[in-house]
């Protein structure tokens, strides 16, 4: 296999990779149609499925806890109070590590 793989590299003929979802309808089948820009060549494909799980959907704002209008309310509450940080002190010396 290795061989053949080395061959098909120095040919300049490279692996593809393609990522796509798909549906599988009511008759159970997965039906790709992929076009690969090759004509009559044999290929070797690869197929590995995974199914995919749907995502909730989002939470509101409400959902996760904050109270309604809380945003909107305190957005830009700070625009002409400039914050003003104080001397913050010495820090104390602590041992180093060895």
């Amino acid at each position: 296999m290795r061989d053949n793989l080395e061959k098909l590299m120095n040919e300049g003929k490279e692996m593809q990779s393609i990522k796509l979802c798909s549906h599988v309808g009511a008759d159970g089948i997965l039906h790709l149609e992929i076009p690969v820009g090759i004509t009559d060549k044999e290929m070797e494909v690869v197929v590995i499925y995974q199914q995919i799980e749907l995502s909730a959907p989002a939470k509101t704002l409400e959902e996760l806890g904050w109270p309604p209008g809380f945003f909107e309310r305190t957005a830009g509450s700070l625009v002409d109070d400039p914050i003003q940080r104080y001397p913050q002190g010495e820090y104390d010396q602590r041992e180093q590590f060895e």
